[in-house]
């Protein structure tokens, strides 16, 4: 997709500092494997992550590498803001988070759609893109950087309406 990933490594060690020693810790494999686990999953994932890596000495740079990564990736995806902290991922990261990011909901807050379950029937119908590419699947979520791409599809009966209702339908449209 056009977001950035955290890195795929098969395992990645993090050392805890407890009791003035290093502990390793393995990072969860579901956590960094291509396919999409569930955004309940998802969110205690990244939770886990967060409050793994803060064990980290602050002046580790595996621990700025992977937190920089970690809040960049959040902050793309338009789950946190962007003064955002460590701690911040482990109190504020939620499902409901993720959710408000999902395209049907986008679409409710862009004005596309009275409800979200009508942006629902217009995904699964075909009419709405993101970008150059028609979505169909209601689950899409749809990072900072291309809510401002969420539009209908050119051939759309909907666009055709909505310009319309709004005298703004060309006459070249119509062909």
């Amino acid at each position: 997709m056009l977001s950035r990933t955290l890195p795929t490594i098969a395992n990645i060690t993090v050392y805890a500092v407890r009791y003035g020693t290093f502990h390793p810790i393995l990072l969860p494999q579901t956590f960094l494997s291509s396919h999409q686990p569930s955004p309940l999953k998802r969110c205690s994932l990244n939770r886990q992550l967060a409050h793994l890596l803060s064990f980290l000495p602050p002046t580790c740079p595996f621990r700025h590498k992977h937190e920089n990564l970690l809040l960049e990736k959040l902050y793309d995806m338009g789950i946190l803001s962007q003064a955002s902290k460590l701690s911040e991922v482990e109190r504020k990261l939620s499902v409901s988070r993720l959710a408000r990011r999902r395209l049907g909901v986008v679409m409710t807050r862009l004005g596309m759609a009275d409800t979200v379950q009508s942006a629902l029937k217009f995904i699964e119908q075909g009419h709405v893109r993101v970008g150059p590419e028609v979505v169909t699947d209601g689950a899409f979520l749809v990072t900072r950087n291309m809510e401002d791409f969420v539009t209908w599809v050119d051939s759309s009966k909907v666009k055709r309406n909505v310009l319309k209702y709004r005298d703004k339908l060309d006459d070249f449209d119509l062909l």
